[in-house]
């Protein structure tokens, strides 16, 4: 996704990680982080917050499920007004038929197992502040298999790289397959990949090699009784460079190599303006490790840099524009842009604002 400021790229990550809460049983938790509901709703312009969703099973052929969440400020908090889980299917006369799975008014909350219209109300201390979904029993297969899918959101932003930042301190030598969203397993992540897959790690190598002509080599040593840090060899030093002292751009894009390559990202992979930092000539790596990742995860992504659009097709980019106060997204590739294509590269089109989405 890429546009101005204010178009609602952030805005579309935010409802991602409450939709990916939300089936998580976080929901309170993230709306508090964020300052409660009424600081996000947009102002003089939304009264509450209605999300409505439709979710494919690829390895079934059947219809999606339609998912539909609303909730409104109450007070200093919040309520959840109506939630709603279902799938139209055909009969054997080829009639349509809506088979409910969850039903929820206010309090009046109705849970349905699958082929069947015997409805359920919970026996147990439900949590009025969270999703029926996220506390749907879990011998409701159907229900359960999506709620899962949907919790498995994960969001990242922009790394902090700070001097006292985590990722620049020793971290734990312990197994870990993602590099954290703050880089608090940066470290870990890399030496439980070279010690369980070398090849992978000699692949993650080959990338920084090929953004970095002078990189060597990672190492990693120990600091204190199960902590570890890590050292960058290059070839214009003669002594190895420790990862507190990577300038911000590279420990960046290390993170962010570590954070791509994984084969354990969650289904849907929310990634936040990951051009901050990168030299413009590092985007076309990142857009190499954007497509690898995508075949492992949903990979949602906001940027402002028309120079990473360069190295994308039309098809992979999203146009974010506002129109009378209200956030839209075109795909470019709608556009019929071929013939512009012929003379003008992506970027280009973006900033002669061709595409939209610009300031």
């Amino acid at each position: 996704m890429i546009g101005a400021n204010g178009a609602g790229k952030t805005s579309f990550l935010d409802v991602m990680s409450i939709i990916g809460a939300s089936a998580n049983g976080k929901l309170n938790d993230t709306l508090q982080t964020k300052g409660g509901l009424n600081e996000i709703l947009t102002r003089g312009k939304a009264k509450g917050l209605e999300i409505s969703l439709s979710v494919k099973d690829l390895e079934e052929d059947e219809e999606p499920f339609t998912y539909s969440l609303s909730i409104s400020p109450k007070g200093l908090s919040y309520e959840i007004n109506r939630e709603k889980l279902s799938r139209n299917s055909r009969s054997f006369y080829d009639n349509i038929i809506s088979r409910e799975y969850i039903d929820s008014y206010l309090l009046a909350i109705k849970y349905f197992q699958e082929d069947s219209d015997v409805a359920i109300q919970p026996n147990w201390e439900h949590n009025p502040l969270e999703t029926s979904l996220s506390q749907v029993p879990k011998m409701y297969q159907k229900s359960e298999a999506l709620r899962k899918s949907l919790a498995s959101c994960t969001y990242y932003g922009a790394l902090d790289v700070s001097e006292k930042s985590p990722v620049r301190l020793p971290q734990a030598m312990r197994p870990a397959k993602l590099p954290g969203a703050k880089g608090e397993d940066l470290v870990s992540c890399l030496y439980d990949l070279r010690e369980s897959d070398r090849d992978r790690f000699e692949m993650v190598e080959s990338i920084i090699s090929r953004a970095f002509p002078d990189f060597v080599r990672l190492s990693f040593l120990p600091v204190a009784a199960g902590t570890i840090s890590m050292t960058w060899t290059d070839r214009n030093f003669s002594q190895p460079i420790y990862i507190h002292e990577l300038s911000e751009g590279t420990l960046r894009f290390l993170w962010l190599v570590a954070l791509l390559q994984s084969q354990n990202l969650s289904t849907i992979t929310l990634l936040d303006e990951p051009e901050v930092s990168l030299h413009p000539e590092l985007l076309r790596h990142l857009a190499y490790l954007m497509r690898e990742a995508s075949k492992h995860t949903q990979l949602i992504v906001a940027t402002h840099s028309d120079r990473l659009v360069r190295f994308l097709e039309p098809n992979e980019v999203l146009i974010c524009d506002l129109e009378d106060g209200e956030a839209t997204m075109t795909w470019a590739d709608s556009l019929n842009l071929d013939q512009w294509l012929k003379d003008y590269t992506m970027d280009q089109l973006w900033a002669m604002n061709v595409v939209g989405g610009c300031p």
